[in-house]
């Protein structure tokens, strides 16, 4: 077994400059795609590796409200932003008492905005169950469809990676909420771990296909959006910085990554008001904290941490559709 190696402390120290000496890589905003909403860190279970930390005690990240979130979706069709999806991820979205009423706000506005929702569907999410189908009955079932997504954590396609990460019988309790929403007529996607439990993607894909298939779950486990693999995240784990010359190497475009398009709304505890951050990995670092407003927020963000590096540039993966 290969030990990875440590993560220099002379790297991802100063924003502009590598350890190297580099001209760092910079991402310049290209325009307001998707909007995340933090709903709050607190979280009904406490996983190995939350990348946020959330559990049931944490609310280092407080609850948002529905009133806070719509004066940026007001700042933000005021400003004709090319607003395509908000986002909502925790925690447990549905923790927050506010969450149904922010996302009919987003679904009923003028225009066709399209919401996401990041869940793992266990009692937290089971609780709304009758405000979801009051909401899918007044917007339509067909047209819920098309706007609605809700992602569901599912680490593995077993039982028992699964429940390693997130506790015992968390597996079977995601699953039954997942099968619950894909009954109900929601449109469901899966989010799973790239290489968790020594698999390629192709095996992991494919035990994703013999799982859904088992339940009944009509997600096609071939396609990259509606089954997300994502790669792993230690920030302490040796990775290279991304330099301005890593562009033409990697024979990528800045505007591939998510800060280009994308920003975080998080409400910090004891803060008067909620903050706008880079994207939704990098929601306590001060350095990615850009503004109190999206206008305030829209400005380069130097790639300074390991996650740019790992988990967008490197890995390829964005938290968006």
């Amino acid at each position: 077994m290969t030990v990875p190696r440590p993560l220099s402390a002379e790297k991802f120290r100063d924003p502009l400059i590598t350890a190297k000496g580099e001209r760092r890589a910079v991402v310049a905003p290209s325009g307001l795609d998707t909007l995340w909403v933090n709903t709050g860190t607190l979280c009904n279970i406490t996983c190995r590796a939350c990348y946020i930390e959330s559990s049931p005690r944490n609310d280092a990240l407080v609850y948002i409200s529905a009133a806070e979130v719509a004066g940026y979706l007001d700042e933000a069709a005021a400003s004709a932003m090319p607003l395509r999806e908000v986002g909502f991820t925790g925690g447990e979205p549905f923790m927050n008492p506010h969450l149904l009423p922010m996302l009919e706000d987003v679904l009923t506005r003028p225009g066709e905005l399209a919401a996401l929702v990041l869940t793992n569907a266990m009692k937290p999410m089971r609780r709304h169950a009758p405000k979801l189908l009051a909401l899918r009955d007044r917007l339509g079932p067909d047209r819920l469809r098309d706007r609605l997504t809700l992602r569901v954590s599912l680490d593995h396609h077993s039982a028992a990676h699964h429940d390693f990460e997130r506790g015992a019988g968390s597996f079977a309790a995601t699953l039954e909420g997942l099968g619950w929403l894909a009954r109900a007529g929601f449109r469901v996607h899966v989010a799973g771990r790239a290489s968790f439990g020594g698999e390629d993607e192709a095996a992991m894909r494919a035990g994703f296909a013999r799982l859904f298939a088992e339940h009944g779950i009509p997600i096609d486990a071939g396609d990259p959006v509606a089954l997300m693999l994502f790669p792993e995240m230690d920030a302490t784990v040796d990775v290279p910085e991304i330099t301005e010359a890593c562009w033409g190497i990697l024979k990528k475009h800045p505007d591939q990554m998510m800060c280009a398009s994308s920003r975080m709304v998080v409400k910090r505890r004891g803060a008067a008001r909620p903050a706008v951050v880079a994207c939704t990995l990098l929601p306590y670092d001060p350095q990615f904290e850009l503004g109190a407003t999206l206008a305030e927020a829209a400005r380069p963000v130097p790639l300074n941490h390991p996650h740019c590096a790992k988990f967008c540039v490197l890995g390829g993966a964005a938290c968006s559709r």
